[in-house]
């Protein structure tokens, strides 16, 4: 039965969605392998400061197996379903959708009417998607005006091309491909839009067989792993350019627009630069004047020095610490800009308010490959892993950092075993970030937390028409 008002978790404009209610609540995707006999699940955690399990983990539903390699996960509906063209205005944001980039699956998780208690009410097997859309290893969801939008690293076999499908918002039917033509487009990794612009932009990482044995190094050093940004027409589902980074700039991921719909431009990560294994932030923008999408860099974090014999096989042989920057964030109000920088366990803050000119606010420092900085819980104790997933709160005011990337290349990276944590990250008014010395989650040995979505909706999970 139909709402007869729309979900009050939907905002028509980013400021408003700024004045939400603070999370009480986090869901946080748990790895496991096959090997250890453990299950997948999905956490959640209470985030709420005056209750007696603040930052623990007070909820989990298993899934049916392990080793899914459960990546970004995301909700049904979210506040594009306020623009005025969208057809389902009235869909509750209640179902998460877990896609399993190593089995296929995709896990329907339903958070109603318990939140502390979600079902998993359906499970879309990987031979029945790879079936009808005719991809694999999906990887990230977003909820659009018209539907459910997943993409996906590629082909069947493996190989390319990677796309995007969708999947009906009552049923969870996948609907097929999304794309009409494609025109160069091979690689995929993530994708996002500009509502206010009818256009779409996505990223390249490299196709399942490319990624899942960890960094193949001979493609690597060859140049062969993503390096450009495609741009689609969200009505034609058309691509129209192709944005090319620079053969060096290797692995393209993360996509942040801004959230404002009359803005037209966005922040993606790259992981490392072929040329002195730097991590770098582009900026990708459209020109007033002649409608063309352009790209700028304009953050670069420098590698590290380190002790060859303190480093893992995979970077041993450089004498630094590459950055990795594997995943970005941008506050609701286009503000701040939060970088993960994984392999140096770091968690940066700019202040992109001029998106031409970043400035440096600050960093909060945890795990890394040679460092392993502790939390202000246990100044004692080394943390493994890094800042990975960053996850900001609607207000601003809060950001949450898990330390799993992606179980081969945690194998690679971190040779002694990732121990899974979940920390929240407190931010100032002005700026400036610290770790908040009373939540630090530690999860069971064998459980690797990833993305974390937040109850009510979060800074990546909403996208808006009005500003």
């Amino acid at each position: 039965m139909a709402r007869l008002l729309p979900d009050p978790t939907f905002y028509p404009s980013p400021e408003l969605a700024s004045e939400a209610p603070a999370e009480t609540l986090a869901y946080v995707a748990l790895l496991a392998t096959e090997n250890d006999g453990q299950r997948d699940a999905l956490g959640v955690v209470d985030t709420d400061p005056g209750s007696p399990g603040y930052g623990r983990l007070v909820g989990k539903v298993e899934f049916p197996h392990g080793g899914n390699e459960l990546h970004h996960f995301g909700w049904n509906a979210c506040s594009s379903h306020l623009c005025g063209y969208a057809p389902n205005p009235h869909t509750e944001r209640r179902y998460l959708v877990v896609p399993g980039t190593g089995s296929s699956r995709i896990h329907i998780v339903d958070t109603h009417p318990d939140p502390r208690r979600p079902r998993l009410i359906k499970v879309i097997e990987g031979d029945e998607v790879m079936r009808k859309t005719g991809y694999a290893a999906p990887h990230t969801v977003h909820c659009g005006p018209d539907g459910i939008y997943m993409n996906a690293l590629g082909a069947p076999d493996g190989n390319g091309p990677g796309g995007i499908f969708m999947l009906d918002h009552e049923t969870f039917e996948p609907k097929g491909r999304w794309e009409k033509e494609r025109g160069p487009q091979h690689l995929a990794y993530d994708f996002f839009w500009h509502l206010g612009h009818d256009t779409m932009v996505t990223s390249e990482w490299g196709t399942p067989n490319m990624v899942k044995d960890g960094v193949n190094a001979e493609l690597l050093l060859a140049g062969k792993y993503g390096n450009a940004l495609h741009v689609w027409d969200m009505k034609t589902r058309k691509h129209t350019q192709k944005l090319d980074l620079g053969a060096e700039q290797q692995m393209v991921l993360e996509l942040r627009p801004a959230h404002n719909p009359r803005r037209a431009y966005g922040f993606v990560g790259v992981v490392i630069s072929l040329a002195d294994l730097s991590s770098a932030i582009f900026l990708w923008y459209r020109e007033e004047a002649t409608g063309d999408w352009k790209t700028r860099k304009v953050i670069e974090i420098p590698a590290e020095p380190a002790d060859a014999a303190l480093l893992p096989p995979v970077i041993a042989p450089f004498s630094v610490v590459p950055p990795l920057v594997t995943d970005i964030n941008l506050s609701l109000d286009d503000r701040f800009l939060y970088v993960s920088c994984w392999g140096t366990g770091e968690l940066r803050q700019y202040d992109v308010s001029d998106p031409f000119n970043p400035i440096f606010c600050g960093s909060v420092k945890l795990g890394g490959i040679v460092r392993r900085g502790a939390h202000p819980s246990n100044p004692g104790k080394p943390l493994n892993g890094g800042p990975q997933m960053v996850e900001v709160s609607r207000d601003g005011r809060r950001a949450y950092v898990t330390n799993s990337l992606y179980s081969p290349w945690d194998a690679q990276f971190y040779p002694d075993g990732i121990k899974g944590w979940m920390a929240k990250i407190d931010v100032g008014l002005e700026g400036g970030i610290t770790a908040d010395p009373g939540f630090l989650l530690e999860f069971e040995d064998g459980l690797r937390p990833h993305q974390v979505r937040l109850q009510g909706g979060d800074a990546s999970s909403d996208s808006f028409c009005y500003s």
